[in-house]
């Protein structure tokens, strides 16, 4: 039985993070438009950006595309490598940029050059070919090697991500200094898939997603639903520890509700249509504030009461477009670990340490260990005076100092209503996934009157702080289980051990030990298939149980079992004491593996 791999040690770096891969890529794109229109003269382009891995193209042809195509294309690119093209810049007027552009009949660029300030620059590639681009480019072709590059696919999109505007094809490229690059690339990508979420909720029989209900509507089979309510176990229980009660609140609310937290305003394209109810409309909530600030305004709070830390597992209900459903990550469905801190002016710093404690807390309990962390300020729109921005804006700061975590300002990325902390986590093969959010809000407390009553017996407003860890359930869900490939730590795993009696002779034997586990809280089975014993192994390996009990007739005469480790490999005979004793303290203390703690 075999523990998930290793990251590789070779380092990747990101477009954003080097000029020289970002003129790499730049260039590639304008090689790759390039060829497309040498080998199909009918094609017209659109844009080519790079992204934070490679690039792409957006092409409007008459035909799809195909693989054969994308051989052909990447053949034809190696050849204008190959050439020693070097790429211009040209710095022109808007009239000349017109001329050209309608001498090529290429329509797309038009509308581009209307929304270009001065100056209008382009890049030439050789003398045949050139396209509207600010750069930065390499200055020559055989400055891009030719075995560092790959076209990965072609997917549909829409001119200016309009779905009412024409569809294109789009064609993903990836390209880097090194062939060596290139090939770790490919296997982080292997692995990606590997531990794709849908793919192992499949497998393992965790979720699935009911066209026949609905797009982006997430079910939970018994064994998803199992590690989901440890997860909601532990989380609860960090909360109660950490100072916070918590709320259960309706999931829909009358349509008035949300025209006063503003989210009718800003927020309605993402929410569900209103129902009809006894003359009165109701809306499916896409978010849980408005009833955390209901709540606390059911009653008039002290200054000595404050802070009050709620915080609720609530499902939320949000429109996404058909296009960027994906998986757990992105559904219509979801439940944020929504908690809300209401506090006083000078809590705030104090309140910011004790999130990110908790954050820490909950975050390594599920291997994830390193972050990054940008604190956003305030934006040019937004409401408040300058000295509680400043107030809040310093708060932030010093708590992330207080930690000793490093961040990167984001200025004028705040809300309109505050600033904000995002944290990302990285996984274990070096992916970085938004998690974590801290946001300071003056505006839902303005927009329903929250008070107070201060030490001198004046009214004032609270500060709010939005705050979540995993962000929602589902996509954490799908995180941690490409993080740990689907090998869940014991305490984590739906089955976490699995009996094979080899014979009908020895089933008794595992009965009675199975009611032992049972009755000790550990999640135990007993393969009753009654399949050949190397089926009944790989079963179990298939369904990444962590520990694999084989029973035969020597070992039940013992009172043992044969026990076979997901992570420790074959550890022979073991005596039913030991073995129950090793299991309750993986779960008591959750442990990646019972046998981290046998000494």
């Amino acid at each position: 039985m075999s523990a998930p791999s290793a990251v590789a040690a070779l380092s990747l770096p990101k477009t954003s993070e080097s000029e020289n891969l970002l003129k790499i890529r730049h260039s590639m794109s304008h090689v790759l438009a390039m060829a497309v229109q040498k080998l199909f003269p009918k094609a017209q382009v659109t844009i080519g950006p790079w992204t934070e891995n490679g690039f792409y193209y957006d092409f409007d042809n008459p035909e799809p595309f195909t693989e054969a195509d994308l051989k052909a294309i990447k053949k034809e690119m190696g050849k204008i490598i190959g050439r020693r093209l070097p790429l211009e810049r040209l710095v022109v007027s808007r009239e000349e940029a017109e001329a050209r552009i309608k001498a090529q009949n290429e329509p797309y660029k038009l509308e581009i050059l209307a929304g270009i300030t001065e100056p209008i620059s382009l890049y030439t590639l050789g003398e045949d070919w050139w396209d509207l681009c600010a750069g930065p480019h390499v200055a020559n072709t055989s400055e891009l090697n030719p075995k560092a590059f790959e076209l990965e696919s072609v997917a549909g999109a829409y001119w200016r991500g309009d779905e009412t505007k024409a569809q294109l094809q789009r064609i993903y490229g990836t390209a880097w200094e090194t062939p060596e690059q290139l090939a770790e690339y490919k296997r982080r990508k292997e692995e990606a898939l590997r531990r794709d979420h849908r793919r192992l909720g499949s497998d393992l029989d965790l979720f699935s997603i009911e066209d026949e209900a609905g797009a982006g509507l997430v079910f939970w089979h018994p064994r998803g639903a199992r590690t989901r309510l440890l997860i909601e176990d532990f989380w609860r229980q960090a909360h109660f520890d950490a100072g916070y009660e918590l709320l259960y609140t309706p999931h829909v609310a009358d349509l008035s509700l949300w025209k006063t937290s503003g989210h009718l305003d800003f927020y309605s394209e993402s929410m569900f249509g209103p129902m009809q109810v006894d003359e009165r409309q109701y809306q499916l909530k896409p978010m849980n504030c408005p009833f955390h600030v209901l709540t606390y305004a059911s009653t008039l709070r002290s200054y000595r009461e404050l802070p009050i830390r709620w915080a609720e597992l609530g499902t939320v209900y949000r429109y996404e477009r058909p296009g960027v459903m994906h998986g757990l990550m992105r559904v219509r469905g979801f439940t944020q670990d929504d908690a809300h801190v209401f506090c006083l002016p000078d809590q705030i710093t104090g309140e910011i340490v004790r999130i990110l404690d908790l954050t820490e807390q909950i975050l390594s309990m599920f291997d994830f260990k390193t972050y990054e962390i940008n604190l956003s300020t305030r934006p040019e729109k937004s409401i408040g005076d300058d000295a509680v921005w400043d107030l809040a804006t310093n708060g932030l700061i010093e708590a992330l100092e207080r930690k000793g975590w490093a961040y990167k300002i984001d200025a004028g990325g705040g809300a309109f209503y505050g600033p904000k902390i995002d944290l990302k986590i990285e996984d274990a093969i070096g992916r970085m996934w938004q998690c974590s959010t801290i946001q300071l809000d003056f505006n839902l407390p303005e927009r329903f009157d929250l008070e107070y009553v201060a030490a001198d017996g004046t009214r004032q407003r609270p500060i709010m702080i939005h705050r979540a860890i995993f962000g929602s359930l589902e996509r954490f869900f799908g995180i941690m289980t490409e993080n740990y490939a689907g090998d869940f730590p014991f305490w984590l795993a739906p089955e976490q051990i699995r009996l094979l009696p080899v014979t009908d002779e020895v089933r008794p034997y595992a009965e009675q030990l199975l009611a032992r586990f049972k009755a000790a809280g550990v999640r135990a089975s007993i393969d009753c298939s009654g399949d050949r014993l190397g089926k009944l192994i790989r079963n179990g390996e298939h369904m990444k149980i962590p520990v694999l009990a084989v029973i035969g007739a020597k070992e039940a005469e013992t009172n043992q079992a044969s026990v076979r480790s997901r992570r420790d490999g074959d550890l022979g005979p073991m005596d039913q004491q030991t073995l129950l004793e090793a299991t309750e303290r993986a779960n008591r203390e959750r442990l990646l593996s019972p046998f981290a703690a046998l000494g």
